[in-house]
Parts: structure tokens; sequence; C-alpha cells
């Protein structure tokens, strides 16, 4: 066991003694030990219960026969750090959370790890750090919230749903005791927000990675199921621990990933994924390219539209057949699926997905009902994003599928969202917000606030939205982020001005800016060289290191 270079031989009597210290017992040493890497934190919805977990999973495995050694890393609240500067450090933390596995599981030689995260960069970044130690690894999450009640419609709402709100209560549509009541409603308890935003969607592609159980992105956190997930959780990941596998790197392959695409664009899960998947690839040595995404979304159906591109949550898709059911359906037609993939259950994807049974066909729709023929995530080329732009193409209007809008230019977040409430943006305009790439923001702030202020006005069908930004899974509209090279490398994102004429063509996966080679070009010699926005403190070496966001945001080695 990988164990045993901290407890096997006379010369490890005194790291023996350590770990007498905090119970063990010495029939402990003949056992695996089984890392149990938690991210609980009190204040953040999707983690707040997590302390619960460990515990529960800790007695599990010692059950099962290992011996169950519990540490934490961070986790960062998007909706909570969303609109200031504290989101500048969402993204960069799933670098920090990689170290800190990678970091603890290294030094203590642990025979196996059980992941537990829930939000959005918690799971890659989990991800990445069990790829560098290569141990078996199951990830069993927090497990998403339920949606909210509207207090009057009786509808279902989420954070999206505030979001929104306050754009409605700025231009008078709702009154502020309106607003309280949303906001008092939506999130109605602990789990991960409760629509496929990034959260829920990377935790349920990770079980078509076959790196979690059959459950992981669909049980909510408070389903007594999920105790069972757990449990379930905790004897195989023993089991795998005294067989030696499988492995992350056995898991994470060029077939297992296109698997996993495969169910995001049929569910047209966050443009997050996009992100994080090209860094995950990355880290697991696998060439995946953007324009391999693209081949896949024209080969697969959109036939599961969740919140906010649709009025179902993720408790429904639990409740129609969960992800196996969903790839039940893609299967049969989707030329890029790999049934024959490995999973943490001992079972391959296909079996897995034989014994799913679909109980909802206007949840997970048949093939001849899809909400279209190709994904709900598309890549977009052209002079303005010559290295890739995303957007979530099932979230989109059929109106606003092509658009061409004059600029109206914003240099951060901050400004756009003061434009935006203070009534600048009108309709026919595509919103410009530059310099919140990796390197420029620095840390690719997510655009929720905008994106739902332009929703939330009246806006979503008139007015497009460009950035080498990105965006919360909760956004929809035409919106296109992750525009690659970004403004603080020289992209053209950072030389438009206003009135410029762009023109965005979903369906061509295009987006261009109607401006001339000689006019780019001199525009390019007058514009003024990037400089860090922030001083000091990690950030700032974030800046320098990070690639664009068509690496993934992976940092340069």
């Amino acid at each position: 066991m990988t164990s045993d270079q901290v407890k096997k031989g006379k010369e490890r009597a005194p790291h023996r003694s350590l770990f007498f210290a905090t119970g063990m017992k010495r029939q402990d040493m003949k056992k695996p030990f089984i890392g149990i890497c938690n991210s609980y934190e009190s204040f953040v919805p999707g983690h707040c219960h997590l302390n619960y977990v460990g515990t529960f999973l800790k007695k599990c495995i010692e059950e099962a026969g290992g011996v169950a050694m519990e540490f934490n890393t961070i986790a960062v609240c998007d909706g909570i750090a969303m609109g200031h500067s504290g989101m500048k450090y969402s993204l960069p933390s799933r670098e920090l959370i990689a170290d800190s596995v990678e970091t603890v599981a290294r030094a203590h030689c642990f025979d196996a790890m059980i992941c537990v995260p829930n939000c959005d960069k918690i799971v890659p970044g989990m991800l990445i750090g069990a790829l560098r130690v290569n141990i078996p690894t199951i990830f069993a999450s927090g497990g998403p919230m339920a949606p909210g009640k509207h207090p009057v419609s009786g509808k279902d709402t989420d954070l999206n749903s505030v979001f929104e709100a306050v754009g409605a209560e700025s231009v008078g549509k709702i009154s502020s005791k309106e607003l309280e009541k949303v906001e008092e409603t939506s999130c109605p308890g602990c789990g991960s927000c409760s629509g496929m935003f990034t959260a829920n969607s990377m935790n349920c592609l990770y079980e078509a990675l076959g790196l979690a159980l059959p459950g992981n992105g669909t049980v909510l956190a408070t389903d007594p199921r999920r105790q069972e997930l757990y449990r379930a959780a905790a004897k195989r990941i023993v089991a795998m621990a005294k067989k030696g596998g499988p492995l992350p790197r056995e898991l994470v392959t060029r077939d297992s990933l296109d698997n996993a695409l495969t169910l995001d664009m049929a569910m047209g899960g966050s443009t997050n994924t996009v992100l994080h998947t090209l860094a995950i690839a990355r880290e697991a040595g696998v060439d995946y390219s953007l324009e391999r995404m693209n081949e896949i979304s024209a080969a697969t159906p959109y036939i599961c539209k969740v919140a906010p591109s649709g009025h179902y949550h993720v408790i429904d898709v639990d409740r129609a057949g969960g992800i196996m059911g969903v790839l039940k359906r893609v299967a049969a037609v989707g030329k890029f699926m790999k049934p024959g993939c490995p999973t943490v259950s001992g079972k391959t994807l296909g079996q897995q997905i034989k014994a799913a049974k679909i109980t909802d066909d206007d949840v997970i729709r048949p093939i001849s009902n899809a909400y279209s023929k190709d994904g709900g995530l598309a890549v977009l080329w052209g002079n303005l994003a010559e290295k890739g732009s995303v957007v979530k193409k099932g979230g989109v209007a059929p109106s606003m599928m092509k658009f061409t809008g004059k600029a109206i230019c914003f240099d951060s977040q901050e400004e756009a969202c003061a434009g935006i409430l203070g009534g600048k943006v009108k309709p026919g305009h595509v919103v410009v917000i530059r310099y919140e790439g990796p390197k420029g923001g620095p840390g690719m702030q997510e655009m929720l606030a905008p994106t739902s202020y332009i929703i939330g006005q009246g806006l979503g069908e008139s007015v497009a939205l460009i950035t080498d930004g990105r965006f919360s899974g909760a956004t929809h509209g035409a919106c296109v982020g992750h525009v690659s090279p970004e403004a603080a490398e020289g992209g053209l994102i950072g030389l438009l001005q206003d009135g410029d004429e762009i023109t965005i063509d979903i369906p061509a996966r295009a987006i261009n800016a109607k401006l001339t080679k000689k006019e780019i070009a001199a525009r390019a010699k007058k514009a003024k060289p990037w400089t860090p926005r922030v001083k000091g403190g990690w950030l700032e070496r974030y800046s320098h290191f990070v690639g664009n966001a068509s690496t993934g945001a992976s940092l340069k080695q």
C-alpha cells in the first residue's frame, strides 16, 4: 500500500506514534488509509452541511475496513463573491484547491481518496489535484439545493431569479417589497444552487466521466438517498484502495471526455464546463480541443433543458431518470458516446446506462422531440475570437441566434453594471465587457449580475453581451464569453470602440467586428500596453502565469 511509506517498519515508529496520538490503533496500520477531501465552510450554502457528510463518510469508511483521514480545502461561493472584487479570486481558487489536494495526499501517503466538493471551482480543482496524485478516487458531492417558490406565482425559483429581480426592480417592474420576498424564498436550504449552473453541471459530468456513482449530480442534498450514495462510495473506495484502481488517469481519457461533453451538450450545461474540461484534459495529458467540442455539439441533440434555460430544475432531472437517463437517450444517436468506458462503480458506463429508467418524457425528451438537433453549447470563432469563445446556445432566444448591433464598451464588470442599471444600454446594443479575462481581471470574473440586469430590464431579446470574462451557469441570453485572445494580451475585444458594428451568428459559429485589417492595425498601434490591475498578493502572480480561456485558464508550466 502507498501508506506503507508512513506506517511500516521500525524506522516508521515516530510516524505511528503521531498517528496513535489522533486515536488510531495498532491494528489500523494494516488497513488502507483513505483521505476524505472535504470543502466544508459554514457560510457557503453548497458546503455548509459537508461537516456532517464528512463525519458520516468517516464512519462508513471505517465500517468498510478502512482508516478515514479527513482534511479540508477552501470553497468560494460565486453568488456571494459576485459583483465585487471578491469574484477575482473565484477561478484562481481552483489552482489553490488542486495544489492543496496534491500537497496533503502526497505528504501523508493516502492509499485512496473520496472528494467531497459541491460548488463549481472546487469540483475541477479537486480532480486536477487527484490527477496529479493518481490514487483511486471517488467524487461524492454535497448534492443540489431544492428550488424555491415565487411568493406570488408559486413557480420554482433559484438564485438567478433574485439577480433578475434586481434588474426588474431597477426599472419599476416590481416593487422593493416584491424583491425582498424573492430574495427570502429562492434559496430554501443547503446544496449547490438548484439549476443547471456550473456546480451541478460539473457534478453531473463526473457521472459521465466515470468518477462518481450514479445520482451524484442530481440527488438533493437533503434527500435521504444521499446517505445511501455516501455509504456506497465509502464501501467502494475501500475496495478500490485494496485493488489499486481504477485510477483517475485511467478514467479521464479522450473517450470519457467525449462522454462527458455529450452529456453537457444534451443538457446545455454551464459555459464554465468548457473552461474546466479543458483544464482537466490538460492535467490528464489528453489532447482535447474546442473544435472537438463543437463536433460533439453538432452531433448531440439537446433533450434536457434545465434552469436557467428552461423551467425545470435538477430535482426534476433526478425524478425523471437522472444523468444515466439522459445518457440513455443520447447513447442511441450520439456517435461520440463510448459506453465501454470504466467507472468507479466497477461497471462500465454502458452497464449503468442500461439500468436507467426514464419516467418523464418532458424533462428528458425523446430524440424525436428534442429542443434542437444540436447541443446546448457552441464555440464561436472570428476576428473577435481567433482562439474561440463560448455561448450557451440553449439559453438564447430564437430571435437572437443571429444578431448585429452597435458596441457599447465597458472596461470592467463594475462599469458595465453601473451603465446597465443607469440606463445607458439600449435595444440594439452589444455590451462589451473587457479586461476581465484570466490575465486582465485578473481571475476572469463571472458576469451573472450584468446579464441578469439585462434580462430583468426586458432587454434579453434586443441586447447581446460579449466578454473576455466568463459567465455563471445561471446566465442565459445572447451572451458570449471566454473571448480569446483577451484584451490584456492584445485581443481585438480590447480595441473596440463605442458604435462599432458587431455580428454574432451562432448557427454559423461566428463572431466578428465590422473592421478592416487596416483599421485594426491602426488601433493596435495606438493602444496602451496592458498593466496588471492588482499589485501584491497572489493575484498579481496569477495574472503573470495564467493562460487564456482557450487553455482552460490553466497556469503555464
